[in-house]
C-alpha cells in the first residue's frame, strides 16, 4: 500500500489502509459514497500540496483524484455565472493539474488565473481554499462548482455567488468533507493581456503600475520567478521547495488588535472593516528568520531559506518534527505580538 509521503509536497505521512485511484467521475462518486456507506473513513487526495499527513497514516480509504478533461466553449455569454459575454467559459475537471491548466490558459489567450502560476495540487482543491496569489484568487473566474453532496448522497451545482468564498475559504471549507468536488467551471476573458496586476511585487517585477495590465505570458514568467525565488515552486532536487507552500495564512485582525502591532507592521484595511496583515513580517519579527532550525524539532525541518511561510522537510524528516516547528513559530508570533497565527494546510491524523 503507498505511503501518503510519496504522495504529498511535504513527502511526509504514514501509510493508508485502503487506497483507491479514481480515473473517471463514476469511479470517484463510488469510491467516496461506497466508504460512508461502510462508515469506513475517507480521504480526498488531490495533489497533495495543501497536506499534513500523520506519521501513523490514515486508517481508512484513500481516494486519489485522477480524473480528466478539459472542455472550453468560447465567444458565449453565461448569464447563470459571471454574465460576460465575449470570453470562454473552462470546464475542468478536478483531478485536472492546476498549473498545467493556468498555462493552457496563457497559451489560447484566456485571462484571469494567470497570476496563479506555479500553484501545485489538483483543479478540484481550488475552491476549496479559494487559492490565490499575487492579487489573484479563483473566486474571481469561477462561475460554478459541480459536486457530490456525501450528506444527501446526491450531486449539487453551486453559482459562484453560493460558494460562500472569502480570503481562503470557502462554504466547502466551513463544511469540511461534505462536498466532493468533481468540476469546476471557471469564466475567463480572451485577450492577449493579462486582468489588471493587483500586487505591488508583481507590478515592479513587470515594470507596471498597479492597475495597469501586462501581457498574459510575461505575467505568468514573472510569477514562476517570483515564486521560484521564494522556494515555492517544487523541484525535486532542491529540499528547500518541500513545503505545503505558506504554511500560515496572513491573520484577519480587528481594528484594535492591528493598532497594537508595532508601527511598521503592515496593514490592509479590508472592505467589512477587520485589517489583513503579513504573516511573514509577524514570524521574521518574532525572531524566526529565513532557514530558522528548531532545537526542539530537530535539523531535519526548518524555515525555508527563501521565504519564512513555508515550513520545509529537509530530508527523512517526520510529520512530528515538522508540528514541533510549526508550534514553536505559532506560539513564539502570539507570546511576542498577541496574534494567533492560522495553520493553512489540511491536517490529518495530527493537529497543532
Amino acid at each position: 500500500m503507498p505511503d501518503l509521503r510519496d504522495h504529498t509536497t511535504l513527502r511526509l505521512g504514514g501509510p493508508a489502509r485502503e487506497w483507491v485511484r479514481a480515473r473517471t467521475e463514476a469511479e470517484l462518486v463510488a469510491a467516496v459514497a461506497d466508504a460512508d456507506a461502510s462508515g469506513t473513513p475517507v480521504l480526498v487526495l488531490g495533489g497533495g500540496s495543501n497536506l499534513v499527513v500523520a506519521d501513523e497514516g490514515f486508517d481508512g480509504r484513500v481516494v486519489e483524484v485522477a480524473t480528466t478533461g478539459v472542455a472550453a466553449d468560447t465567444d458565449t455569454c453565461d448569464v447563470d455565472a459571471l454574465a460576460q459575454c465575449g470570453g470562454v467559459v473552462l470546464t475542468v475537471a478536478a483531478g485536472e493539474d492546476w498549473d498545467a491548466l493556468v498555462a493552457r490558459t496563457v497559451a489560447n489567450g484566456w485571462a484571469g488565473v494567470e497570476a496563479l502560476s506555479g500553484i501545485p495540487g489538483s483543479v478540484g482543491a481550488t475552491p476549496i481554499q479559494n487559492v490565490g496569489a499575487y492579487g489573484q484568487d479563483v473566486s474571481q473566474t469561477i462561475a460554478r462548482v459541480r459536486t457530490w453532496d456525501r450528506l444527501e448522497r446526491t450531486q449539487r451545482t453551486f453559482a459562484a455567488a453560493d460558494c460562500g468564498f472569502g480570503y481562503r475559504h470557502s462554504r466547502f471549507k466551513a463544511e469540511p468533507g461534505r462536498h466532493l468536488v468533481l468540476e469546476v467551471t471557471f469564466q475567463l476573458r480572451q485577450g492577449d493581456l493579462g486582468e489588471p496586476v493587483r500586487y505591488a511585487e508583481l507590478a515592479r517585477r513587470l515594470g507596471v503600475e498597479p492597475g495597469q495590465r501586462a501581457p498574459l505570458a510575461a505575467v505568468r514568467e514573472a510569477v514562476l520567478a517570483l515564486r521560484a525565488g521564494k522556494g515555492m515552486v517544487l523541484d525535486d532536487a532542491d529540499a528547500d521547495t518541500w513545503s505545503a507552500g505558506s504554511f500560515f495564512t496572513n491573520p484577519i485582525l480587528t481594528p484594535q488588535q492591528a493598532a497594537a502591532l508595532p508601527d511598521d507592521a503592515p496593514r490592509w484595511e479590508q472592505p467589512d472593516g477587520t485589517v489583513k496583515s503579513s504573516a511573514a513580517w509577524l514570524i521574521e519579527r518574532a525572531g524566526f528568520g529565513r532557514g530558522h532550525v528548531s532545537e526542539a524539532a530537530g535539523e531535519r525541518v526548518g524555515l525555508s531559506t527563501k521565504h519564512t511561510l513555508a515550513l520545509t522537510n529537509r530530508g527523512g524528516a517526520t510529520t512530528d518534527e515538522l508540528l514541533t516547528l510549526a508550534r514553536e513559530v505559532r506560539d513564539g508570533v502570539r507570546e511576542r505580538f498577541g496574534v494567533t497565527l492560522v495553520n493553512e494546510p489540511v491536517t490529518v491524523g495530527c493537529s497543532l
